[in-house]
């Protein structure tokens, strides 16, 4: 049985930027009590999971994470600039280009991620690339910290055990390969 669901009644834009819109909405609860919800509103993401299965070996992305004030190991990913909407398959290959410089034979969908349902709209999708080959980075202005390197799985794993990867998009898409990968096994 569903319950009822929370009401928008009006809509304010507070603040906005090329990357992000943030709304303040009124809102009636299912018990008609009133109250505000502040949503931060973000296109869709690409995440890409670069995979070299001849090595079993990933291509990951480091970059210094303002609001963390820290360096965090990542899958590449993001959004398109200025807000536009993009079909997610062809933001996964601008995002890994644009990155890593690699460009990709082969993108698998693996699933889909909402990166923080609840105080954010936006949700991703989660591919897989292989049949990599080598190129230059197109990396955005925003980007001129990043650095890009491989990885072995078991460098992979030890970085998730260590605190070394602690992107939760980029945890939930190696749980999507993991999912993948034992479904092929069986």
């Amino acid at each position: 049985m569903r319950s009822a669901t929370i009401r928008r009644t009006a809509t304010r834009e507070v603040y906005r930027n090329n990357w992000l819109t943030l709304r303040e909405d009124d809102i009636v609860r299912p018990d008609g009590s009133t109250g505000i919800y502040a949503v931060v509103d973000k296109p869709t993401y690409a995440l890409v999971i670069p995979y070299d299965p001849d090595q079993d070996r990933f291509h990951l992305v480091e970059q210094f994470r303002y609001p963390l004030g820290l360096r965090r190991w990542e899958f590449p990913q993001g959004t398109a600039p200025d807000q536009q909407h993009l079909d997610s398959e062809t933001l996964a290959h601008r995002e890994l280009r644009e990155e890593t410089g690699l460009r990709a034979q082969t993108m698998e969908q693996l699933g889909q991620l909402d990166v923080a349902a609840g105080m954010s709209s936006q949700r991703g999708w989660v591919y897989l690339a292989t049949g990599l080959t080598e190129g230059e980075h197109e990396r955005e202005h925003e980007e001129q910290d990043m650095h890009s390197a491989w990885f072995s799985r078991a460098e992979v794993d030890r970085m998730v055990r260590d605190g070394e990867i602690t992107d939760a998009q980029t945890l939930g898409a190696l749980t999507f390969l993991l999912l993948r990968e034992s479904r092929f096994r069986h």
